[in-house]
């Protein structure tokens, strides 16, 4: 049972990881690219984290800590980017 519902749950976090593509590449404007880079940065974390359930194995929710700073970070420095023209004063 257990599988799946990882198995439902990976193809559903990966659905929304290709439409989440569609707006990075169709958005209107730059705000909407940004949000959708941090939207499939949350899906990568989210695939990343099935997988490591699905193999049982703990270092792939290292992996998706560490990602997840990464990708925290890169969200606001093209935010900043954008805003300000520049990412360190």
């Amino acid at each position: 049972m257990i599988l799946i519902a990882l198995n439902i749950a990976f193809v559903a976090v990966a659905v929304s990881q290709l439409l989440a593509m569609l707006r990075l590449l169709k958005g209107p404007n730059t705000g909407d690219r940004i949000l959708s880079l941090d939207t499939m940065v949350v899906n990568a974390i989210a695939l990343i984290i099935l997988l490591g359930m699905r193999l049982g194995t703990a270092i792939y929710f290292e992996s998706a800590m560490i990602f997840a700073m990464l990708g925290f970070v890169s969200t606001v420095a093209i935010a900043r980017f954008v805003l300000r023209g520049d990412i360190i004063e």
